[in-house]
């Protein structure tokens, strides 16, 4: 790095993690980019639902902007202007009118526009769909840089099919300083943190719902909101609605294992590690999985990780697994996360991907003409 960098970034939310995984992604990220010595502005839009369950006001790494609407936004063009890099997340609302802005502003800039996909496996489904509800495939291609939570052989994809210039893989990461280890004596024999999904729900069912239905003598938790009214969780499972970032190691803590359920269309793309396995890794508890393609390159089945596809490869799991063999197991697995999977890491490599994109390069000036707010932002103060 020859000198410091200014970023923006448009996300879904730093404010708020209730009900979305974006939250702890871009808050760990970012205090590592800023311990960098780079400067960060984060650009959220202001929603009644998040501006409910607030649990990070203003953070100390980073300038925190809320703004109410895309005529809002615009009028924060100059602030964009004056950025070496704008990246804007996947889900933010109106992602298709916030991406042309940031692309158009960082041509007439000289800087890096790019795309960070917290939902690769998502996003595409959504487009095969003709869904663009944040992302476009003319976007895709005039984004300079496309960052994905997904690695593998979707990164050949996006850039073969889809004509993205550079497809990078970034994926989530945990902060060591906040995720340790408590050395609380475990209460849950599993437990699982999650937002209710409905294609997550049939695996929470197999893997944790009906162990919980076979072994009436072990203590479950599930902690996440929005699941529906009418689930019938047996007795012995134990609902919280919402556990917020700071209590997760808690969580963690008084759990003998925690379950990582991966969404459908991320276990068929493979490659897509949740923010769960490196927070509970790091926070020294044993992980049952679902099992996907990939899942090796991140942790080690068997010897870091225990993968179960079904009730009984999980009660055996809770019990016959001796303590010696369950500390044995969340001591490797917190090892490779230190070493690999850190925000620190993350930042390193988001510093690389940006400082690529922004050597000289075409700048795909067709695809930005083809954006619908192109033309509106040219010219603007």
């Amino acid at each position: 790095m020859t000198r410091p960098l200014d970023l923006v970034v448009l996300g879904l939310s730093l404010s708020s993690s209730w009900g979305n995984g974006h939250a702890t992604t871009y808050r760990a990220l970012l205090r590592a980019f800023a311990a960098r010595g780079h400067r960060v502005t984060f650009l959220e839009r202001d929603v009644p639902w998040y501006a409910a369950h607030r649990d990070l006001a203003a953070p100390d790494y980073c300038d925190l902007v809320l703004y109410p609407d895309l005529a809002a936004l615009r009028d924060l063009r100059p602030r964009l202007l004056r950025a070496d890099a704008v990246m804007v997340g996947s889900y933010v609302p109106e992602g298709v009118a916030v991406g042309a802005l940031a692309v158009a502003t960082m041509r007439e800039a000289g800087g890096v526009a790019a795309f960070y996909d917290i939902d690769t496996p998502v996003t595409l489904a959504k487009l095969a769909r003709g869904d663009h509800e944040y992302l476009t495939p003319d976007l895709i291609r005039a984004y300079d840089l496309y960052l994905s939570f997904t690695g593998g052989p979707v990164l050949e994809r996006l850039e073969r099919e889809f004509g993205a210039p550079r497809a990078r893989a970034l994926y989530c990461s945990v902060d060591p300083a906040l995720y340790a280890p408590t050395g609380a004596e475990p209460v849950y024999d599993l437990s699982y943190l999650g937002t209710y999904s409905p294609d997550r729900q049939p695996t929470l069912e197999r893997l944790l719902i009906e162990p919980a239905r076979r072994a009436p003598e072990l203590r479950f938790v599930v902690a996440g909101p929005q699941y529906p009214a009418d689930i019938a969780w047996p007795p012995n499972v134990e609902r919280r609605d919402h556990v917020g970032p700071a209590d997760h190691p808690a969580f963690y803590g008084l759990s003998r294992w925690t379950l990582n359920v991966t969404r459908a269309d991320m276990r068929a793309a493979g490659y897509s590690p949740s923010v769960r396995l490196f927070e509970a890794a790091a926070c020294g508890t044993p992980i049952l999985s679902d099992d996907w393609p990939g899942l090796g390159t991140i942790l080690a089945p068997g010897r870091e990780i225990v993968v179960a596809e079904g009730p009984d490869a999980v009660l055996s799991a809770l019990t016959r697994t001796s303590p010696a063999e369950r500390a044995a197991l969340a001591q490797a697995a917190r090892r490779r996360v230190l070493a690999r999977h850190s925000a620190a890491h993350r930042a390193q490599e988001l510093e690389a991907a940006l400082l690529e994109a922004a050597a000289p390069s075409p700048k795909y000036s067709q695809e930005v003409s083809k954006l619908p707010l192109a033309e509106g932002v040219r010219g603007r103060s």
